[in-house]
């Protein structure tokens, strides 16, 4: 596909595990104004879905973030997930966390990559695995994608469990640099945007301003002064039982919202440690991503 002089990446492979469902894009009747926000996970998805449904639907004060943006790939809970989206009167967000070959970009879709620091993104995906409740990594187990690898509660050490993570960063079955590298190569397309979790946290407002132009959203100081309140980790870790119910986590959406920090891996990693995953960051994703990666910087 094309618009205007833009190749648009297609669809190249399928990728299916516990988690991920590239298949459940197969099809899929996107619409015009259609938003996708495409993750690695733990880089910033569902803080950037609570800022969209904000612009989006006025402002709420505790929407159900989840039930309003549907994870399309998700590999579990299926049932009924099409046929809600396909219900949705309003602009529609949806969630992804694919590498960008495996669900392709229409032209009807505007994408919205969010990224972080893969140390960081190491450190809040343990936080999210240590806290899930048993019946989690039962029902991932019983998948039939599951065979041969089944997924297990991580060591409570850090450091050991970052070795992991960088050995293979895919805790859902696909590969953080996989997934950075091709968002990152499509970021001059009309309908690809790149936030980072960094740039988030050192000036929300700039942001927010950046997605409703990108978005085409008209925003008012009133309307971003709401979602400016309603989008901070206060006021989130505040009405997280309403915000983000249901969640395999032993304290809800408590543990879900959890820090909202960076560079806790600071006081635990040594330099070796570091070194280690500068230089793979700087061999998968070339320099000016990896600096992108790491900084939030664009040069």
């Amino acid at each position: 596909m094309a618009e205007g002089d833009f190749d648009l990446p297609g669809k190249t492979r399928e990728l299916v595990t516990p988690l991920l469902d590239s298949t459940q894009w197969n099809g899929f009747e996107f619409r015009d104004g259609d938003v996708v926000v495409n993750t690695y996970g733990k880089s910033g998805t569902t803080w950037t879905q609570a800022i969209l449904v904000q612009l989006l639907h006025g402002a709420p004060e505790a929407p159900r973030v989840n039930n309003i943006c549907r994870w399309i790939d998700c590999g579990f809970g299926q049932e009924g997930r099409l046929e809600a989206v396909a219900a949705q009167t309003h602009r529609r967000v949806l969630k992804s966390h694919l590498p960008i070959d495996a669900m392709g970009i229409s032209p009807k879709a505007k994408y919205v990559h969010v990224s972080r620091d893969g140390r960081d993104v190491a450190w809040s995906t343990h936080n999210h695995l240590f806290n899930s409740v048993d019946g989690f990594y039962e029902m991932l187990n019983s998948s039939p994608s599951a065979a041969g690898l089944p997924l297990e509660r991580p060591t409570e050490d850090l450091r050991a469990y970052f070795h992991d993570w960088l050995d293979t960063s895919s805790f859902m079955g696909a590969e953080f640099f996989d997934v950075t590298r091709g968002w990152w190569e499509a970021r001059a397309l009309p309908n690809v945007f790149l936030l980072h979790f960094q740039n988030l946290k050192d000036d929300l407002a700039g942001q927010v301003r950046r997605l409703a132009e990108f978005l085409d959203i008209d925003l008012d100081a009133d309307l971003l002064r709401k979602v400016l309140e309603h989008v901070s980790f206060d006021h989130m870790k505040k009405h997280a039982d309403t915000m983000f119910p249901d969640l395999p986590l032993k304290a809800g959406g408590r543990d879900f919202i959890n820090k909202g920090t960076n560079g806790r891996w600071r006081d635990t990693l040594t330099p070796e440690d570091n070194a280690r995953y500068e230089a793979r960051a700087l061999a998968e994703l070339g320099e000016d991503c990896a600096h992108w990666v790491a900084t939030g910087e664009m040069r």
